[in-house]
């Protein structure tokens, strides 16, 4: 557990690097902060009697990966966040720090998340299956 003073270090800490990044890193660490947020309260499986479905937001023309990352995040508010977060990860630095397209990571991001749903769905199905005595 940190203590206040740890804590207190650690934003001012957090404080400064955010204020010595361009514009456009500060919405990418805030979309990652965002994300992790909603990753510490995830929903469980079990607290719902049938998996819900994902909205139905539309892929704008043109789109950050930020924003992607966003809008799949509300797209698929079911799925917990953990074992998304290390591919979303890797996606978005191969954006940022590697130069990949905002389109081709967008797409990975897509299949990525549909990839997570379809194993969500597939825990309830697995459940719904009659047991054999």
């Amino acid at each position: 557990m940190l203590t206040r003073t740890s804590e207190s270090a650690d934003g001012r800490r957090l404080a400064k690097l955010f204020q010595g990044l361009s514009a456009t890193d500060r919405q990418t660490l805030l979309a990652f902060a965002d994300f992790l947020a909603q990753r510490a309260q995830p929903e469980r499986l079990g607290e719902e009697k049938e998996p819900r479905e994902p909205r139905a937001l539309p892929r704008p023309d043109t789109e950050s990966v930020v924003g992607a990352i966003k809008r799949l995040s509300h797209t698929y508010d079911m799925l917990d966040r953990g074992p998304l977060l290390n591919e979303t990860s890797a996606l978005m630095s191969a954006h940022v720090l590697q130069g990949r397209g905002a389109m081709q990571v967008i797409d990975e991001l897509e299949a990525l998340f549909a990839r997570h749903y379809q194993d969500y769905r597939a825990k309830y199905d697995a459940n719904d299956e009659p047991s054999s005595v």
